[in-house]
């Protein structure tokens, strides 16, 4: 009880570590004194790579290291070389003694870096991006730079407007900033993410989840932002210019001294294409942007690490219009802010035992307006969120066991105001609305939304055997009360002699529903809205995750990673798009099932060239009745009462994504990248007439659908890169990048006029130049 009472009132927070570990060098000379040395510790399976420079104490500690197998080299005048391998397997920080020899004696261990091309331990899909990857990612539009890394990985769907869809999941993305998670929407139409500038690594999980992580179990995207541990002043400064009169500035730094570390960091952008387009003349398409951040963190001692941060950003943009809005000179805007303020701390307790608290507060508002001559509708909406989000957990490791334990609670105080008023209720031929729909509509609620937690988690080695086993509870009170218990199971065993790690896992899920307009979404207002039929409620989806799998090394140099999977799920959640104006409720199918096979080819390094290919098959089903949403007129009574079986928008069959680059001496490197995709789904609205499709997007993107399969017709797109260093002085350094996308400028569409999404494109051919400075 004691220990309870510590943690929660005692602490401020926790440096929540999820899945990274902490690393404390000493190095010493042969009398065990201390000794200034220099060094790294790299990962070929986790891409991360760490310098070492101790000081004349011989001491180094390196923070947020992903779990994972490693080589780690130390080098002093005059010493022979050090070289060993280290596993990092808990949050539990390691503690490493390190003795050199004097040079004469040969002590250093036969290591090779390939030994760490396979993590053998690695039970579920996992894909990683080390700081290389981060720093030379091909240009993205403005506030899509994660989003854009993210989407490289298979299993992941890009949809509308940076929407990701890991294996076919609606609104089932997990962000984990430095430990803590981010459950909403992050999508630029919903909220702006910070830069890929200022983060050091990416984990991206798309099955194997230990029972630490719930409520969105789509896929789970790890980020760590850098940690400086040298004193004095160090930072980064970008700036990225290009098509579409597109700017974006990033800044951040971080001066330490003795045990304190402040640090600050701010983003700017402004583009002509901040969403993507239902037409090719892009109208009506600014955007602009900016964000900004404070976070102090103090090492009390070797055993006490507090972090506090502030954070706040603004976006503004308007939404696109299509042919006939332009003509009709509809303008609608939206606005989206966050203000968050969140705390952590972390103490050991003992070598074998650490505990983390951790909190934030947040804020969250999305506005949209629209002017007299918007049509077909004129909608506006002013809704938002006050979130407070607590945790509590134990880590430890004992013997061959790393387990972990903990609870977290959510509270949301949600308010939503929406309206609108029909401006034509038929449009160039084509009937929008019913004539039961009103004229006019007007929604305003307020709700509370209540989510507690607690898990259990334990991953055991026995020889080539790892077994990962955990057991989580969920309970949620919104306009429904539900709770659940998901065990999550998971085993790899590893045949070293042939490069080879065999792996299965299995997760039960329970994902909340998406918290945007869920209060509408969760009215029972179908009567209100010129529709008949019964309401069904909105509730959590819970779902069986089965997955099976293999990673491969070839040749020393290059792994291969197969995974089949198969996903069943009730109360499939989705979302219902508002015409094109970007507005969407959450939804929910009465069951779905995802299933499909993932494979990536991986060359980390060999010699100056690195690269990857990776290909996605996947088939999606839903089944009616739907749940949710906002349906207007007779929509409502054909998708609450019909049972029938259809594919679902993520429904995307094959997908493909490469990337290789190559060194071109020592301070040069260019790149070559494509993507592939075989067409989502197209469900029209209603009898449509070609010729009035024309007249509103244009012949151009209606000669990119395929109207007899109902599906949009394969893109693919060409990319070349092209980066240089421009100037190095010891940790100083500035860098110079050009990336040119679309090169063979294809017109690609992404959705059709479909009925849970709305119309988009791809940019066609753009340009970008990044100026990057390190100091």
């Amino acid at each position: 009880m004691r220990l309870v009472i510590a943690l929660v009132l005692g602490s401020v927070c926790a440096v929540a570590q999820r899945a990274t570990g902490e690393l404390r060098i000493t190095v010493t000379d042969p009398a065990g004194l201390g000794l200034a040395a220099s060094g790294t510790v790299r990962s070929l399976s986790t891409q991360d790579r760490r310098d070492i420079v101790t000081g004349p104490d011989g001491h180094e500690t390196l923070t947020a290291i992903p779990f994972g197998h490693y080589v780690l080299t130390v080098e002093s005048p005059g010493f022979a070389p050090f070289r060993g391998t280290v596993d990092i397997r808990s949050e539990v920080p390691i503690a490493l003694p390190v003795k050199l020899t004097l040079k004469p004696v040969e002590t250093a261990v036969s290591v090779t870096e390939s030994e760490t091309l396979l993590d053998a331990s690695q039970a579920g899909s996992a894909n990683y991006l080390g700081p290389e990857s981060l720093r030379n990612r091909k240009a993205a539009a403005a506030g899509r730079s994660v989003i854009d890394l993210v989407n490289s990985q298979p299993g992941w769907l890009l949809e509308a407007n940076g929407v990701l869809h890991p294996r076919g999941s609606e609104y089932g993305v997990q962000y984990v900033i430095d430990g803590l998670p981010i459950f909403d929407n992050r999508s630029p139409a919903f909220a702006q993410l910070l830069s890929a500038d200022e983060f050091q690594s990416m984990r991206i999980l798309t099955g194997g989840y230990p029972a630490e992580y719930g409520h969105k179990l789509g896929g789970v995207v790890e980020v760590t932002t850098e940690r400086v541990v040298d004193a004095g002043f160090h930072g980064t400064a970008s700036v990225e210019g290009g098509s579409f009169s597109a700017v974006t500035g990033f800044a951040s730094g971080q001066y330490r001294w003795k045990r304190t570390t402040v640090g600050a960091s701010a983003e700017l952008l402004m583009t002509d294409r901040y969403l993507d387009p239902p037409v090719e003349q892009n109208s009506t398409n600014h955007g602009s942007g900016g964000a900004g951040s404070v976070k102090v963190e103090r090492d009390w001692s070797d055993d006490d690490r507090t972090s506090v941060f502030a954070y706040r950003q603004r976006t503004g943009f308007q939404v696109p219009n299509e042919l006939l809005q332009q003509t009709a000179g509809q303008r609608e805007d939206r606005e989206s802010v966050e203000t968050s303020g969140q705390f952590s701390h972390s103490h050991i307790f003992s070598p074998s035992l650490i505990g983390t608290v951790q909190g934030r507060v947040r804020d969250t508002s999305a506005l949209l307006w629209s002017n007299g001559l918007s049509t077909p509708i004129e909608p506006s909406q002013d809704r938002g969120f006050r979130e407070w989000y607590g945790s509590a957990s134990l880590s430890g490791h004992a013997a061959n066991h790393e387990w972990k334990a903990g609870i977290e609670a959510l509270h949301a105080s949600i308010h939503e105001r929406f309206d609108y008023r029909i401006t034509a209720y038929e449009v160039n031929g084509i009937q929008v609305f019913d004539d039961a729909v009103p004229e006019s509509f007007a929604f305003a609620d307020r709700g509370s939304d209540s989510e507690q937690s607690g898990f259990v988690q334990d991953s055991m080695r026995w020889g080539r055997l790892t077994i990962g086993a955990g057991v989580r509870w969920d309970r949620y009170r919104l306009r429904t009360a539900e709770q659940a218990v998901s065990p999550r199971l998971s085993a790899a065993w590893s045949v070293p002699s042939a490069g080879l790690s065999l792996r299965a896992a299995y997760d039960r899920v329970f994902q909340t529903p998406a918290i945007e307009n869920v209060l509408l979404s969760s009215a029972g207002i179908v009567d209100s809205l010129g529709g008949t039929g019964v309401f069904l409620p909105l509730k959590a989806a819970r779902g069986n995750f089965f997955e099976t799998g293999f990673s491969k090394t070839l040749l020393n140099r290059l792994r291969v990673d197969g995974t089949y999977f198969h996903r069943s799920v009730t109360n499939l959640p989705d979302d219902d798009v508002l015409l094109n104006t970007g507005v969407s409720f959450p939804v929910a199918f009465a069951s779905g099932t995802v299933y499909g096979f993932e494979a990536k080819l991986e060359m980390p390094r060999w010699g100056p060239v690195s690269g990857f290919v990776s290909w996605s098959n996947m088939v999606g089903r839903g089944r009616l009745p739907i749940a949710g949403g906002l349906f207007l007129g007779d929509e409502a009574a054909g998708l609450a009462q019909q049972r029938s079986v259809f594919a679902i928008t993520q429904d995307q069959r094959n997908s493909v994504r490469g990337r290789l680059r190559s060194d071109v001496g020592r301070r040069a490197w260019v790149a070559f990248g494509g993507t592939y995709n075989s067409g989502l789904p197209v469900e029209l609205e209603g009898a449509a007439d070609p010729q009035a499709l024309v007249q509103q997007y244009g012949p151009a993107i209606v000669s990119r659908v395929n109207f007899d399969r109902g599906r949009v017709l394969p893109s693919w797109s060409l990319d070349a890169s092209a980066g240089a260093e421009l100037w190095r002085h010891e940790r100083h350094r500035t860098r110079l990048q050009a990336d040119v996308l679309n090169l063979t400028d294809r017109l690609n569409v992404i959705n059709f006029a479909g009925l849970f999404s709305g119309t988009a494109i791809e940019p066609r051919r753009s340009f970008a130049v990044r100026l990057v400075a390190e100091f």
